[in-house]
């Protein structure tokens, strides 16, 4: 999950520079806000059990030559996930193009998130996990529906 938030946060961080919705701009900016301290919860965790937490650069993408699934190393299966591919699309793009593709992308990369973090609520073993589920799924359906709203403005 930690390299999906990654993902995830990464790509919001993208929206400023490149949109010119106003609700798009505020929904990254409220991913980024929600993801990112979830990060730090999943890490905490991970370290506490004495489990590797995955690097950071499992989702840099800059420094690898290929395309496809460049970046993505250990998130092969990953429903949701984008390539190497799409994050360059998503990094060349700006205004209505921008918009499109970001939210595309994006009710992909949190229809990918909800399918886990149901995994982990049907299967998890730690309660604090499982309760983090709970909220990821609300959280990101939420979300999702916000975003096929403004897919249907565009």
């Amino acid at each position: 999950m930690i390299p999906r938030h990654r993902q995830a946060v990464r790509m919001a961080g993208l929206a400023p520079d490149r949109t010119r919705s106003a609700e798009v701009r505020k929904l990254a900016a409220d991913i980024k806000k929600a993801q990112a301290p979830e990060i730090e919860t999943l890490s905490g965790w991970l370290t506490s059990w004495g489990e590797t937490v995955p690097s950071e650069s499992a989702t840099d993408h800059s420094t690898h030559g290929t395309h496809g699934t460049h970046g993505m190393d250990g998130m092969d299966g990953m429903d949701g996930m984008m390539t190497g591919d799409d994050v360059d699309t998503l990094e060349k793009a700006t205004g209505t193009a921008f918009d499109t593709a970001f939210l595309q992308m994006m009710i992909k990369h949190h229809e990918g998130a909800v399918d886990m973090a149901r995994t982990e609520q049907a299967h998890g073993a730690y309660a604090p996990v499982k309760k983090m589920a709970g909220r990821i799924i609300t959280s990101r359906s939420a979300e999702t529906e916000q975003m096929n709203r403004l897919l249907g403005k565009s």
